[in-house]
């Protein structure tokens, strides 16, 4: 699918000024920019959600994978679409502003949770499955009343019992340590028993993780990838601000995550180029925009560093999803997300990927949670520093900062 294609499937025109030859990465004026990332995110999640209610996203949602792991995919990469769809939707579903999707997001719930649904989700069957129980506990927590309380209560307790069930599946030491983490601070939200145990482990081991300049390794050793932006911080900030996230170091973590947060969110603004484009470095760079979660999450809880204001962040992001999402081979003849960064290149997967993987990128729509009235959307159009910079502008420099 071209970018012409995408506009006719998204009704964006904001990519219909790219399929006309306009200047990829421009300021886009603030009017109707919103309406656009929610036309995106439509017509991605939309697929998703609709397939859900109908209890038919097993029967419908291809699994693209590597050649060999389509069996223990489809263990998961439902789950995965599930999971990854509302964490990065939840916000705007909770803003009251999403209309159907709402409803939508809590019947897909309904049916990946209740055992005798086509559609029935195996928590705890396979590894994978921790991960994407992880981000939709991440989606409740971020939509409380959306996904919390007007869930039924029936769909609440067999929901409770699937995250319960992930915990047959132990983490390694990584950044998965956040996902059992992040699954008990769900269960907690919910009205479940949690456990006390790995989110004290999860904390521990990210404090002595911290490599400064806000970076986590993942795990002892820094890998040079997106995992900062995908996992660390944002599932960090939610484990920290939930309940459960008093105990062991959580409280001294508390003083210092929200600024290494900041401090990372200013280097990701600073990654994304002029064209809105990003580095291809290191894994899971099929997630697309998604890379840019942390930096979303920021603008969200209008917390972004100094000196960066939310026009620029909006621009940046748009640019992102414009250069990811908006390439020829994004999705299917179908409408559902194909293995790639710019379009298809199934190269760029990873083992453990495979379709529903790819909803990750919707983690950057997380602003859609901002008011229509929030300088986020109404601020007049403001460069991100790549395009400043490289236009020849004199900024202050960057520097690392010691937290």
């Amino acid at each position: 699918m071209d970018r012409r294609e995408f506009v006719t499937g998204a009704g964006l025109a904001l990519a219909a000024g790219m399929a006309r030859g306009e200047k990829t990465g421009a300021a886009q004026p603030t009017t109707g920019v919103r309406q656009e990332w929610i036309a995106m995110v439509e017509k991605t999640a939309g697929p998703v959600l609709t397939a859900l209610s109908q209890r038919r996203l097993k029967q419908v949602m291809p699994v693209e994978c590597k050649p060999g792991q389509e069996e223990s995919r489809r263990l998961c990469t439902y789950l995965e679409a599930l999971g990854r769809t509302l964490c990065g939707i939840s916000p705007w579903l909770e803003s009251g502003t999403s209309g159907k999707y709402a409803e939508l997001a809590r019947e897909a719930i309904a049916a990946g949770a209740n055992s005798a649904s086509p559609d029935y989700m195996p928590f705890g069957s396979i590894a994978q499955t921790l991960v994407d129980a992880a981000f939709l506990g991440l989606g409740i927590l971020r939509a409380p009343k959306e996904l919390n309380q007007k869930l039924p209560e029936k769909t609440k307790q067999l929901l409770i019992k699937g995250l319960q069930q992930t915990r047959t599946q132990k983490a390694g030491m990584s950044n998965w340590l956040l996902f059992a983490a992040t699954v008990e601070a769900a269960i907690e939200a919910l009205g479940g028993s949690w456990e006390k145990a790995p989110v004290e482990l999860a904390l521990a081991k990210h404090k002595e993780w911290y490599l400064g300049d806000g970076v986590y390794g993942d795990g002892p050793h820094f890998h040079a990838d997106y995992y900062d932006s995908f996992v660390i911080h944002p599932f960090m900030l939610a484990v920290l601000e939930s309940p459960v996230g008093k105990v062991g170091v959580g409280p001294e973590l508390v003083e210092v995550e929200p600024k290494r947060a900041i401090r990372y969110a200013a280097i990701q603004e600073r990654m994304i180029a002029r064209d809105g484009t990003w580095p291809v470095v290191g894994r899971s760079i099929a997630y697309r925009c998604g890379a840019f979660h942390l930096l979303a999450d920021m603008a969200l809880r209008q917390q972004l560093p100094e000196h960066v204001v939310p026009a620029q962040v909006r621009g940046a992001l748009t640019a992102a999803m414009q250069a990811s999402l908006g390439a020829r081979g994004t999705y299917d003849s179908n409408g559902w997300l194909t293995i790639g960064l710019a379009g298809h290149q199934p190269s760029l997967g990873e083992p453990y990927i495979s379709t529903g993987s790819l909803y990750l990128c919707l983690e950057a729509f997380l602003p859609l949670g901002l008011p229509a009235d929030a300088p986020f959307w109404k601020d007049a159009p403001a460069d991100w520093t790549a395009r400043r910079v490289w236009a020849g502008q004199d900024l202050p420099n960057d520097h690392a900062v010691d937290i």
